[in-house]
């Protein structure tokens, strides 16, 4: 059982909008970045409470706020006052086992949405991130600090491709683009372990084949279960109404749109292929089996004979005809690998053998 999973149970019987965190906490302190740009200047700083935020920065400016490690509460809370933002937002933010989704407040959107990484024993790892745009402002947050956003940055500060002139609501495109783009690499991983996994199959599968089929198919259904609603949070956003999603930035959610369709149908064939392995696996150990079970039974049908002859001849009768036979010994032997040899041919024939 997950870690989030076992925590909500601290939440029994609390009004919504209490703020408890759920999760993992992976450092003691929250880390807060502040950018500051436009298309002359861009300016990047790290402040230690959200009290750096007052007063507001310049309205004219795009105002990017990044906090990495959501144990804090009462930072968000201080967040939720500074920016306005609805209790049960904030909570959905602390809840680290949301779904992706979008929900429109009319002075901002917020959304929701899993990135993935690998930890150190190669098992697939989501980690929640949550956005929330403003009219010149975006708010991130994710549950510990990482390189996802360090190739936004880059672009801000050398000032490559149109993010400095586009809004902040293009910067909310840059962030998906990115989390988008991380599941590609994500599935080229996974390409290639199954590839592995088919090269082994044929080869010889054996117990620990079954249980790399088996960690696959289970990351991707975590996978499956994130990206599936993605489609629809990046759909909404490329058709919404919102006066936050300009038009000149909702054709770049609707390209986001279509790489996620991409992702979903490289995780279906992933999947059908994962089914596919499973069902060799299964028929060739069958197969293997019923190898096996053949030659026993052929060992034991050629012996039923043998075993009757033997049986007979073992009987401690004191007038038996053959007993004082001389050649009756050697006449036994003869008959027994008769016996034998006729059976070997029979089941060559039949193809038994």
């Amino acid at each position: 059982m997950s870690g989030a999973t076992k925590k909500r149970s601290a939440k029994t019987g609390l009004p919504p909008g209490v703020l408890i965190h759920i999760g993992e906490k992976h450092a003691e302190k929250a880390k807060i970045t502040l950018c500051e740009y436009n298309e002359s200047h861009f300016k990047e700083k790290e402040i230690h409470t959200i009290e750096g935020l007052m007063p507001l920065p310049d309205r004219k400016a795009v105002t990017w706020v990044h906090i990495d490690g959501l144990q804090d509460v009462h930072l968000l809370e201080q967040m939720g006052v500074v920016f306005g933002l609805h209790p049960l937002i904030l909570e959905d933010i602390l809840n680290t086992d949301q779904r992706p989704k979008l929900e429109d407040h009319g002075d901002y959107l917020y959304i929701v949405l899993k990135r993935f990484h690998k930890d150190e024993g190669g098992r697939l790892v989501p980690e929640q991130v949550s956005i929330v745009l403003g009219p010149n402002y975006l708010i991130s947050l994710q549950e510990k600090e990482g390189k996802l956003l360090d190739p936004v940055r880059e672009r801000l500060r050398n000032d490559r491709g149109r993010l400095r002139k586009g809004g902040a609501d293009y910067l909310a495109h840059a962030l998906l683009d990115g989390i988008v783009d991380g599941y590609f690499s994500i599935l080229d991983h996974f390409g290639e372990e199954i590839e592995t996994l088919e090269e082994t199959l044929m080869g010889g599968p054996s117990p620990e084949t079954l249980r790399a089929i088996q960690i696959l198919k289970r990351e991707m259904i975590l996978l499956r279960k994130a990206v599936w609603p993605l489609r629809e949070v990046v759909g909404n956003l490329s058709r919404s109404d919102s006066p936050l999603i300009r038009e000149p930035s909702a054709i770049y959610f609707r390209d986001i749109s279509d790489h996620t369709v991409q992702v979903i149908d490289t995780i279906e064939t992933y999947r059908d292929m994962l089914s596919g392995m499973l069902d060799i696996y299964l028929s060739t150990i069958s197969n293997r089996m019923n190898e096996v079970m053949k030659v026993l039974t052929v060992i034991a049908t050629i012996f039923m004979p043998l075993t009757f002859l033997a049986g007979v001849y073992g009987m401690n009768f004191k007038y038996m005809p053959e007993l004082e036979w001389p050649w009756g010994y050697f006449a036994l032997w003869g008959i027994m690998i008769l016996i034998t040899v006729f059976m070997l041919i029979y089941f060559r024939r039949k193809k038994w053998l």
